[in-house]
């Protein structure tokens, strides 16, 4: 009985779970379609799906059919110089120390640091009595010798003395005129003199020194001898000749600039720089010192008439010039520019180009050839204007209405 009524237990479980089986497939199917269909509204509607890239594909015909805002000029003529520029400090080509020839005491001191002295002027005396003293000797021993001579001459020529006395008064006569030129010099050493015309840059002695042989006494510097020397590149100097103008500046005098020439070209290049010594004469200037720090500027060409290109307009891709051209109804030409002349600013072409050309100066970078164009502060044309889209209202929300009280029934 009690196994009986378990087999019929069981039974009717396996039934039920069969049919719960049965159910769950049904709905997992229904769920499956239902999903799929979802699934494709959702990829018809999707902004990443076809729909979008048609979209995206007229917008960007809208793009390239926009102008692009630039700013441009107008080429004129004018002058252009090509320069070649240095740097470096002046220097004084005639400029000397001078130094004592004598160990003596100062006596006198002539001379003082900025007085202008000229070539042979002395600047101070030495002690020099000692000197006098030699000098008149030497003439006292000449004179008597000189008297000797004359006599001796006479003896031998009525043969009334031997060759050999003869011979030994000319070599006494000889000798004192040696010890006079000697003395001389000895005492003009008491006196020391400018080699050079200029001025006096340097005192370095005073009043009553001992001084020492070779001891170094003035600097004399010649103020119409200043050059600033530069050194230009060997590929640069068929660019450069004596004759040419240059231009000298110093950030000590306010940078104002002083017209000079060039004055030579070293023959020879450096093996170790590469580099060509040049010589730039400067015309006499109180203001320009030795030693001070310059800017010189080397014009080796000018153009007087030359069509100016701004350097703004122009693009550099590689070793390569290019700049924008703008033609019929706006749209530009990529054009090849070759410089003949450049300065800091401009830059000439060798040809390709007029004046009253109109080149783009900014907003190359957007640029193409062909590209079409719009000049900053020209109005948008209503054919490229983008259309705004309308901003769709929000719903003002409606104020609820009240409701009017219900009253209650009383259930009887």
């Amino acid at each position: 009985m009690t196994r009986k009524k378990t087999s019929g237990l069981l039974g009717v479980l396996l039934v039920l779970l069969l049919i719960g089986g049965v159910g769950v497939l049904g709905c997992s199917r229904a769920s499956g379609e239902k999903d799929g269909e979802e699934s494709a509204e959702t990829a018809d509607k999707d902004p990443s799906g076809d729909d979008k890239k048609e979209g995206a594909g007229e917008d960007g015909e809208d793009e390239e059919d926009q102008a692009v805002p630039v700013e441009t000029t107008v080429l004129e003529r004018g002058r252009i110089e090509s320069v070649l520029s240095y740097s470096t400090n002046l220097e004084a080509e005639s400029e000397v120390q001078v130094f004592s020839q004598a160990a003596r005491q100062v006596r006198q001191l002539l001379v003082e640091e900025g007085d202008e002295v000229r070539r042979g002027q002395v600047l101070l005396r030495l002690q020099d009595e000692e000197q006098q003293t030699q000098l008149k000797r030497v003439e006292s021993q000449l004179g008597n010798a000189r008297r000797e001579y004359d006599r001796q001459t006479r003896l031998y020529e009525q043969q009334l003395i031997p060759e050999q006395d003869f011979n030994d008064v000319t070599y006494e006569l000889e000798q004192l005129e040696l010890a006079l030129e000697d003395a001389k010099r000895e005492l003009s050493y008491a006196e020391v003199r400018a080699p050079i015309s200029g001025t006096i840059t340097a005192r370095l002695v005073n009043l009553g020194d001992q001084v020492t042989l070779n001891q170094h006494l003035f600097d004399i510097v010649d103020f119409d001898s200043i050059v600033a020397r530069v050194y230009v590149p060997e590929k640069q100097i068929v660019r450069v000749h004596p004759g040419i103008e240059a231009r000298i500046r110093a950030q000590a005098l306010g940078g104002e600039e002083r017209v000079a020439r060039v004055e030579r070209v070293s023959p020879r290049v450096d093996s170790q720089s590469g580099t060509v010594k040049v010589t730039v004469e400067i015309p006499r200037n109180r203001e320009l010192l030795p030693g001070m720090y310059v800017a010189v500027d080397l014009v080796t060409e000018i153009h007087e008439n030359a069509l100016l290109v701004p350097k703004k307009a122009l693009v550099y891709d590689a070793d390569q010039l290019f700049l924008f051209r703008v033609g019929d109804q706006d749209r530009v030409e990529r054009l090849l520019i070759e410089a003949a002349l450049e300065d800091p600013r401009y830059v000439e072409p060798v040809g390709g180009l007029e004046a009253g050309d109109e080149v783009v100066l900014a907003g190359q970078a957007a640029l193409k050839d062909g590209s079409e164009v719009r000049r900053v502060g020209e109005p948008v044309p209503a054919s490229t204007a983008v259309p705004e889209e309308p901003v769709p209202e929000e719903p003002v929300p409606e104020e609820p209405t009240p409701e009017e009280p219900t009253e209650a029934v009383e259930a009887p």
